[in-house]
């Protein structure tokens, strides 16, 4: 990363800009990005709540992970992904649709299971109401 001025590492912070840094004497510290910009904190997640539907790469993936680790025993969980990556992109669309037609049953699924859990949460606020 180059490095600023002084003057333009101060502009720059007074502005709200992110990761900029500010010279103090011979120090360099990271500016704090302005309080608007940090994450709200997230509610805790029901775990009752139906799970997403995976994705046609996704099936594809559980179902040649092995064959690829035996084929590459010395792969990391990294290369392993981008070999399976590249296997995925190669593929035509007629060898990828068992894997498409496994993702749309699991997206019916999701919808149904997604449907019923929120008629569920429904009548039980009007319970407790």
């Amino acid at each position: 990363m180059a490095r600023q001025s002084k003057a333009a590492a101060t502009a720059a912070a007074s502005k709200g800009a992110k990761n900029v840094t500010k010279v103090k004497g011979a120090k360099v510290t990271k500016a704090e990005p302005p309080k608007a910009a940090r994450k709200a904190k997230r509610g805790k997640k029901d775990p009752n709540a139906p799970k997403r539907a995976l994705s046609a790469y996704m099936f594809f993936s559980q179902a040649k992970r092995t064959w690829v680790k035996e084929q590459n025993p010395e792969a990391s969980f990294g290369n392993i992904g981008k070999i399976l990556g590249d296997m995925w992109k190669k593929m035509s669309e007629d060898e990828k649709k068992p894997y498409n037609k496994q993702a749309d049953a699991d997206k019916k699924r999701y919808e149904a299971e997604k449907a019923s859990y929120k008629g569920e949460s429904e009548e039980d606020e009007e319970e407790s109401s």
